[in-house]
């Protein structure tokens, strides 16, 4: 059974190429997924309170994602800090879900994580995927879809990993500066590529 990452920076389309390979019965452990219900943990929900302080809390008593992103997106510091506190976390639980789909014979296993190659999963993975696009097209997709100005576009793609560094990671790059047919046929190919030189 083949393990493989997939990432890609903000705005790239990692999450409709997530989709993509769904709809290839292709199983998805998604770290985003995860690390949003880590938060169920009311002991890891307080340190992070704690540690951020109130300005992040809802009146609910629930956790004000919004802000939190705020915080951690204009400060590195505070992304490593937030990254120290749940990376462990999501990483027990991907292992987890990594052990109940080997049961399952499955072929092959996706590992969907923004930060992949920063919070040190590579060594859970047998290959990495990589997803691209052009900087014009990057900025346009996340001004669109968070709403946002140009400048803070800019520095959500500056508080992570550059596109040219992640890409020196990948076994296979796919890009995705095209349409969604494009990401289809472009998804096809790499699936064949898999088949051909990775499984069995």
């Amino acid at each position: 059974m083949i393990v493989l990452g997939l990432t890609g920076s903000i705005g790239c389309g990692k999450s409709s190429l997530s989709n993509i390979l769904k709809e290839n019965n292709i199983d998805i452990i998604d770290a985003d997924v995860i690390s949003r219900k880590i938060f169920e943990d009311k002991k890891l929900l307080n340190l992070v309170f704690e540690h951020f302080g109130d300005c992040i809390k809802n009146e609910d008593g629930s956790l004000n994602r919004k802000v939190l992103g705020n915080i951690v997106f204009n400060d590195d510091n505070k992304l490593i800090e937030l990254n120290t506190l749940t990376h462990p976390r999501i990483k027990e639980k991907i292992i987890k879900e990594i052990e109940m789909l080997k049961l399952n014979n499955k072929e092959v296993i996706v590992i969907d994580a923004p930060l992949l190659i920063e919070g040190g999963y590579l060594e859970m993975v047998d290959k990495l995927l990589v997803i691209t696009c052009n900087n014009e097209v990057q900025i346009n997709r996340i001004q669109k879809r968070d709403n946002c100005t140009r400048q803070e576009a800019l520095s959500r793609i500056n508080s992570q990993m550059s596109q040219d560094e992640k890409v020196k990671y990948a076994d296979y790059i796919l890009d995705n500066s095209g349409s969604m047919e494009d990401l289809k046929e472009n998804t096809r190919e790499f699936l064949l590529y898999m088949k051909e030189n990775w499984c069995g």
